[in-house]
């Protein structure tokens, strides 16, 4: 029977005559459907192929859009080799070892290039110079898309002849000086060049800029030793060191330390070095010693000069407060104890205090350092750049040659070498990019990345590197040296140069030393600059030691410093090392004014923690002399010392770099006469700023799961079930072991057969450098997503490095303070009290990643089995079967896995690398690119893995123990990162999952993770 019921959609079809119903019954859509627009005129449709059935097929599939993808389009075709070229195998990677040489960092590397392309930096285990985060994020700033890519003269591009001829011609009618201002090459190569330009040219001075000076120590070391350079370190012989303001595991003296000063801090025999800090901003060293003791800078003076009393005067007094002075006696005493194993670092930007460094360590007689091989990587020389810069407004300086710096950015008194500049006649800067000093000069030479160039560098008097491309210049560039000899006259091309310069090596040799990438010898030609003036007098020892004791303090210190991420700014447009998160205050896209808690209360300074990744934070205006810096944003920093403020150089860049990355305030302005110590006055003024935080739990709650510490000397003397308790749950009412099989929820599987793969993270080795999150995201193309993302929480690492600080003095006692507790009441009081850091907090930085569970919380809970369990150990990600429910987040009690929120790649919202085709170049072809909706993490390398794996098949051996790494693994030059195959009993993970050492983060939860931990050990005890 039918139905005869009427359905209606409005009650203006229930009238009987309507005009809005008639007109919708004549014309079905309101707007005209725009057909032209997308199908094109009659003649385009009367010629395309695409026929009327296929046509309703699309239309009644999709809409407009497919319709228009119905109809012809362009035809792709891609081109195979011809002829392969040499060497290069299609999915196969070659390496070259090269010389990282910015000025600032100097670093031997491995080039990891595939088809043709450097995708990834990995460590140069035979140079030994260690690669910090900004060494491995180089690779993505040959990819920027910002570089200058032909050259310039007056605004306007030219080829390279036109570039010579009116350079040289201008050059040869100069009538003032001629001078080349550059960064420290290290360069023996170039530094002849450069001579043989000032004989061609005469009249010529080479002036050497470190953005970030180290002239203090220079000149004390060129006034007792005769040689402008500094001493070298091996902190791994060291049994006690002493550190007054030196963050020598960050970019003092040219950085570089970390690795050997780890190797003593892993307790061997009931040993471990000893590590003393005194220090006012809140450093990487510092986070690391054993003890640290907050001072201002003046006070770091006063310690120095006791310090130097106590071990090579004789006696020692100071004005100190008692808790300081207490603590310098004890270090001098553990000084003394540790004899020729003792050292004294400083970085105090004073001569004085850097020629008492040198007698403390003569008197000491320390072998921790050499003078005898010292470093050559800074050279620069404050009062020769303040000269040029008289000069320059004087009307002396014809013609300025600018290579590698940016003085109208860095220099302190820019304004007066901007002015300068226009009194020049001749203004040439080679640069990478149109920086603040390019856009001034006339001429502007386009430099290469130096993956792209040839070169040498002198690491110490007996060391040197050697530089070479690892692929064709991606634009029409060319290095300086390059120019120079054109201008000199010669035919030759640099690398000829070059290998001529070294032509003691041999072609043997020089083979030998372009494949290593390091080689040991005796330099070929002086590296001091051409027509330099003579190194200043420094004060006798007891006269330096009696300046630096009558230093007063009054009012608030500034100390300026360089930041892990960015060092001197150089990268600034590198968007891996700007989300790349401080390892002390786990903020990225920024710098700030550090302050301390009791001075942040007495000027009503605040901190407003508004959700997971978002801190609001007051404004200041920073006064130095009569330079002010307006709206600093303030953080406030636990164990910042009181009366001192900290800031970081390096941001704040506006020209040449897209506008994402034009962030934080230029401090460099307020560093005066390149002291890195500055009196100040600060002013809250309106207004906050907006943080992008990635950590806002700073404290541990007395919670020793997560965390397991203990002191060097219950190390030795009591049982390890004392200090390294495994865990116990209740089984019938027994307390039986966690890692018991009698308390599974599951059933295990045999995990014997075949390859399963453990990971070791050593917490004493681990010094929170951060590049094995840079090296993670360049190996498994982990994206950028901006501030405002991270700020919400939605930042991609697969890998974070969790920094605590202490609540309590020690960790030991926020335990002993959360075992006292007692009642409710008292517990939430207390509970809350935890929540804060203390004023001089310990440390601990903890890597966390997916832990690889064996128990995995989050495979049983995903609806599609996108998440798995791998019989190598591994937790696997299926992103073709991820829906994105995000029940495996919210299941993982460790917080590593990463949801796409949105398309970071090819989107303009998120314009970085990923969208652009030059960025995409660093992305590695082993790695899917990730899309919107799919939840990704760490992957133990599953790439690297399995290609070790089938390269030993292939070859028919057994693999040693070794080969399989994963990227944070190789990057970690410490060794706090071991990864390997747990079933080869012969492997050093199967020793250290044996160690007595070894826990596993929350191993109570019985998730059974395949990444371990190795217990904390602070050498507490004092002489």
């Amino acid at each position: 029977m039918s139905s005869n019921k009427k359905y209606w959609q409005s009650v203006e079809e229930l009238k009987e005559s309507s005009s809005i119903v008639e007109a919708r019954q004549q014309n079905e859509f309101a707007e005209e459907i725009p057909t032209d627009e997308f199908l094109g005129d009659k003649e385009s449709l009367e010629g395309s192929t695409t026929s009327r059935r296929d046509f309703l097929k699309y239309v009644g599939f999709s809409t407009a859009a497919a319709s228009l993808a119905a109809c012809e389009g362009p035809v792709m075709k891609s081109i195979p080799y011809v002829v392969q070229p040499e060497r290069i195998v299609p999915g196969v990677a070659n390496y070259y070892a090269t010389t990282m040489a910015d000025g600032f960092d100097f670093s031997g590397v491995l080039v990891k290039t595939r088809e043709g392309r450097p995708i990834k930096i990995e460590q140069n285990t035979m140079a030994n110079t260690g690669a910090n985060a900004r060494v491995h994020a180089s690779v993505l700033s040959l990819y920027d898309k910002n570089r200058i890519k032909r050259p310039v003269a007056n605004g306007e591009v030219v080829s390279w002849d036109q570039f010579d001829r009116e350079v040289t011609e201008k050059l040869r009618n100069i009538s003032g000086e001629i001078v080349v201002l550059s960064h420290t090459f290290a360069s023996p190569s170039t530094s002849k060049l450069i001579n043989e330009f000032s004989e061609a040219f005469g009249n010529v001075r080479h002036v050497v800029y470190d953005t970030v000076s180290e002239d203090a120590a220079l000149n004390a070391f060129q006034a007792k030793y005769g040689q402008r350079a500094l001493p070298s370190y091996d902190f791994s012989r060291a049994e006690t060191i002493v550190s007054v303001g030196a963050d020598f595991l960050g970019d003092w003296a040219g950085g570089g330390y970390d690795a050997a000063y780890a190797k003593g801090r892993i307790p061997k025999n009931g040993r471990m070095s000893r590590h003393v800090q005194f220090e006012s901003n809140f450093s990487m060293a510092g986070a690391n010693a054993d003890k640290r003791v907050p001072v201002t800078p003046s006070q770091q003076r006063a310690v120095l000069s006791a310090l130097y009393g106590y071990i090579a005067g004789g006696s020692s007094t100071s004005n100190l407060p008692a808790h300081i002075d207490d603590a310098v006696v004890k270090a001098a005493r553990q000084l003394r104890k540790s004899g020729s194993g003792a050292v004294v670092v400083s970085g105090i930007p004073d001569a004085d205090a850097q020629s008492l460094v040198l007698a403390i360590n003569e008197a000491l007689g320390s072998r921790v350092m050499d003078a005898a091989n010292p470093r050559m990587l800074r050279q620069g020389n404050a009062a020769e750049v303040q000269r040029l810069v008289t000069d320059m407004n004087a009307g002396a300086v014809g013609a300025l040659l600018i290579v590698g710096v940016n003085p109208a950015y860095s220099l302190p008194n820019a304004d007066e070498f901007v002015e300068g500049l226009k009194n020049v006649d001749l203004s040439v800067a080679f640069s990478m990019r149109e920086d603040e000093t390019a856009k001034l000069c006339q001429y502007v030479g386009a430099t290469p990345h130096y993956l792209e160039s040839w070169g040498d560098v002198q690491f110490t008097s007996n060391r040197f590197g050697l530089i070479q491309p690892t692929i064709r210049p991606l634009f029409d560039t060319r290095q300086f040296q390059d120019t120079l000899l054109r201008w000199n006259g010669n035919s030759m091309s640099y690398y000829e140069y070059l290998k001529d310069t070294w032509g003691s090596l041999g072609n043997s040799g020089w083979n030998d030393a372009v494949h290593d990438g390091i080689f040991e010898g005796t330099a070929p030609a002086n590296t001091a600059p051409v027509n330099q003036a003579a190194a200043p007098s420094v004060s006798s020892d007891a006269v330096a030691a009696r300046n630096l004791s009558e230093t007063e303090g009054s009012g608030l210190e500034l100390e300026l410093y360089t930041s892990v991420s960015l060092g001197d700014g150089q990268q600034a447009n590198n968007p891996w090392l700007q989300e790349m998160p401080d390892p002390i205050t786990r903020a990225s896209w920024d710098n700030y004014l550090k302050v301390s808690r009791p001075d942040a209360e007495e000027m009503g300074l605040v901190n407003r923690h508004v959700s997971d990744g978002a801190l609001n934070g007051s404004y200041v205006n920073v006064t130095v002399g009569d330079t002010v810096v307006e709206n600093v944003p303030v953080f406030i920093q636990p164990g910042q010392a009181k009366g001192a403020v900290s800031l970081a150089l390096g941001y704040g860049k506006k020209a040449g770099i897209q506008k994402e990355m034009q962030v934080g305030v230029n401090a460099y302005p307020l560093y005066k006469d390149f002291k890195s110590f500055q009196k100040v006055t600060i002013e809250k003024v309106g207004g906050e700023h907006e943080f992008a935080c990635l950590q806002l739990h700073n404290t541990l709650m007395g919670r020793g799961d997560v965390i397991k510490e203990t002191t060097l000397e219950i190390f030795n003397t009591l049982d390890v079930h004392e200090w390294n308790k495994m865990p116990e749950v209740s089984l019938n009412h027994i307390e039986t072991p966690v890692t018991s099989p009698d308390v599974d929820l599951w059933e295990g599987f045999d995990r014997t057969v075949g390859h399963h793969f453990n990971m070791s993270i050593d917490l004493n080795a681990c010094t929170g450098c951060g590049a094995c999150v840079i090296a993670c995201h360049a190996e498994n193309n982990v994206p950028v997503v901006g501030k405002e993302e991270v700020r919400k929480y939605r930042d991609m690492h697969w890998l974070r490095i969790d920094r605590y600080y202490s609540s309590e003095d020690t960790f030991e006692g926020d335990i002993k303070k959360k075992d006292l507790m007692s009642g409710l009441g008292e517990s939430l009081t207390q509970f809350g009290e935890m929540e804060n850091a203390a004023d001089n907090p310990q440390v601990v930085f903890q890597p966390m990643l997916c832990q690889h569970c064996n128990h995995a919380p989050c495979e049983t809970v995903c609806p599609v089995a996108a998440t798995m369990h791998g019989r190598q150990g591994q937790n696997q990600m299926v992103y073709n079967r991820c829906v994105g429910t995000r029940y495996c987040a919210n299941n993982c009690p460790y917080k590593v896995r990463r949801f796409n929120w949105f398309l970071y790649n090819k989107n303009d919202e998120f314009d970085y690398n990923m969208n652009n085709d030059l960025g995409r170049m660093v992305l590695n072809p082993d790695v899917t690119v990730r899309s919107r909706g799919v939840m990704e993490k760490c992957s133990f390398c599953i790439q690297k893995t399995q290609k070790t794996i089938l390269d030993a098949k292939r070859e028919g051996r057994a693999i040693t123990d070794g080969e399989f790494q994963t990227a944070c693994s190789l990057a970690c030059d410490k060794g706090a990162i071991v990864f390997g195959d747990v079933n080869d009993k012969e492997s050093v993970v199967y020793q250290k999952k044996e160690d007595e050492r070894m826990y596993h983060t929350l191993e109570y939860l019985g998730t059974k993770p395949n990444v371990m931990y190795q217990t904390k050990i602070r050498n507490t005890s004092e002489a």
